[in-house]
């Protein structure tokens, strides 16, 4: 079964299958997946790289996608490719001699799932190819919160847009208690001499059946009420007290998950998961 997921960002790791290099490994980063690998199989000339140019046919065999942003991804991808160098994993041993490549970059990346910043992010572990998978190690199996999926991936992308009949209405902050504007330009409102935020500061329950609002602020604030964490990973909504993931809620705020929130199909929501906004510092 071929997974969609919208606005993609993902970090991936290839395997060679040619005799000659079988066993070499490759990390990257995409937002297509499908591309990228038909790109480092078809050589430079078409946009593959240089490492990978004239020696496959490679393989993706698993990605991690979820990423808020590019940035983040590609802040995840160096400390794959460079471990040691990277000050958030100096506790990750070396590539001992039982391992081959591909169980070192294996093992590097569970820790990585574990670790300061990524382990609050709402991103999920996908096995692409099921001769690949193997069990996890329980010392390093993912948090929680991160699903371990398997299968490809169709990658599709949404832009987040507020339906017209529903601009200019104004809903109430189930937390605070205070107006959200639904409006189409960003930015802040004045309502009875109080200064208010916009769709920008809208989240909403994925619950169709929910009518939720809340500030931005304000649910962050609610979920953290018992942490000292800066990034939410989930809490439950305050109406209809249903656990959801932060992730997922940005993720709907930004346009994603639309087929389900208008019913068009009976499924849950994909266990891709996106954060709002973290700034992190990998090396």
């Amino acid at each position: 079964m071929v997974h969609e997921i919208e606005n993609f960002f993902g970090v991936y790791i290839l395997y060679n299958v040619n005799p000659r290099y079988k066993g070499q490994t490759y990390i990257g980063f995409t937002v297509d997946p499908n591309r990228r690998v038909k790109q480092h199989n078809t050589g430079r000339h078409a946009g593959g790289a240089k490492r990978t140019d004239g020696r496959g046919p490679w393989e993706m065999v698993i990605i991690v996608h979820g990423f808020p942003n590019k940035i983040s991804a590609l802040g995840f991808e160096w400390a794959w490719q460079n471990p040691h160098k990277s000050r958030r994993l100096k506790h990750v041993n070396r590539k001992q001699k039982t391992e081959d490549p591909f169980q070192f970059r294996l093992r590097v990346v569970c820790e990585m799932l574990r670790s300061g910043p990524w382990t609050r992010l709402p991103l999920t572990f996908r096995w692409l190819k099921q001769q690949y998978t193997v069990d996890f190690d329980p010392r390093y199996m993912p948090p929680k919160h991160m699903p371990v999926a398997y299968g490809p991936v169709k990658v599709t992308q949404v832009q987040s847009e507020v339906n017209s009949e529903h601009e200019g209405q104004i809903s109430k902050c189930c937390v605070c208690h205070l107006p959200v504007l639904v409006r189409k330009p960003l930015g802040n409102f004045t309502l009875n001499g109080i200064n208010q935020q916009s769709d920008a500061d809208l989240l909403k329950c994925l619950k169709p059946s929910c009518d939720m609002a809340s500030h931005l602020k304000c649910l962050a604030r609610l979920f953290l009420s018992s942490s000292t964490q800066l990034l939410p990973i989930d809490g439950p909504c305050p109406k209809c007290k249903t656990t959801v993931l932060w992730g997922d809620l940005i993720r709907a705020k930004r346009g994603c998950y639309q087929k389900y929130q208008d019913g068009g199909e009976d499924e849950d929501v994909d266990s891709d998961h996106w954060a709002d906004e973290l700034q992190t510092q990998i090396s």
